[in-house]
């Protein structure tokens, strides 16, 4: 009988500005064709990305945190993650005029928004004693401002809508709060968004260890972060945003460390979702090198 051929990882990636950098050698030459030969990577939202490692239909994603606690036999790849030490910018709740943290009682929350939904119940509940009712609608701030007291934006809807507010003054009479810095504010710790997650069993028969994964990833990233003006380049044809906003966006905005700081913040968000009982109680697993 014929040996089996080591299966490629089924990637699960985010065509979001933020994870640009981790993406950087799975999408540029030569190193793209480089790992193609271990990786098959398609393209998804982030909540899909848990999605399909629950389902098998992917083995590796970067996943939010908010979605971990539901993929039993995943567990986090060291090295990179998606996190800010301060002001995300692409993680907006916005409060129709008149309303307050402690006075929402109807959130509509894009259907994207998995994790940052979490940490906005999790800061309500915990900082604010608020437990609005969260709907999952299509990301248009005057639509989910027509018919609830707030609206939870990400990724490149949030930036997007953040430039039309600074330039053209839209929604300027409502209340903004950068997710990030509201958390940073209650905790004193960075606030992390996602990780590379990956399915445990689809290692066994793969066609890369433990310790090549998390080098491939590792490296993407470094590249990435030393391309940054490649990537303001691709990315200003793609979204209509200064090339100096997605710089900063890339460099002061978004960390990809997953440092200890990152994993104490990640405990922490755990612990006051299970103890608010936004998420079942959960402890991060890490992958073994």
């Amino acid at each position: 009988m014929p040996l089996q051929e080591p299966a490629r990882l089924r990637v699960a990636a985010i065509d979001f500005l933020n994870p640009a950098p981790l993406l950087y050698h799975f999408e540029h030459s030569p190193a793209r064709e480089q790992l193609a030969a271990r990786y098959d990577v398609r393209y998804t939202s982030p909540a899909l990305c848990a999605q399909q490692l629950s389902t098998g239909e992917a083995d590796l994603g970067l996943v939010p945190i908010g979605a971990m606690p539901f993929l039993p036999g995943v567990a986090a790849v060291p090295g990179c993650t998606i996190a800010s030490l301060r002001q995300v910018r692409s993680i907006q709740l916005v409060l129709r005029p008149g309303v307050t943290l402690g006075t929402i009682q109807t959130l509509a929350a894009d259907a994207a928004s998995r994790s940052s939904v979490a940490y906005v119940q999790v800061l309500l509940r915990s900082f604010h004693k608020a437990a609005p009712t969260v709907a999952t609608e299509t990301a248009d701030l005057p639509a989910m401002l027509a018919t609830h007291d707030a609206a939870l934006l990400i990724g490149d809807p949030a930036l997007l809508a953040v430039e039309a507010r600074d330039r053209d003054g839209a929604f300027a009479d409502c209340t903004w709060i950068d997710v990030a810095s509201w958390w940073h504010d209650c905790t004193g710790l960075p606030w992390v968004a996602a990780v590379w997650a990956v399915r445990t069993e689809a290692l066994r028969t793969a066609a890369t260890s433990a310790a090549q994964l998390a080098d491939d990833l590792l490296a993407s990233r470094d590249a990435g972060l030393a391309h940054v003006d490649d990537l303001v380049r691709e990315w200003g044809e793609r979204i209509a945003v200064p090339p100096a906003t997605i710089r900063t966006y890339l460099t002061a905005n978004i960390r990809y460390d997953l440092n200890s700081a990152c994993l104490d913040a990640i405990h922490r968000f755990y612990t006051l979702a299970a103890s608010t009982g936004v998420l079942p109680a959960y402890t991060l697993p890490l992958l073994s090198r």
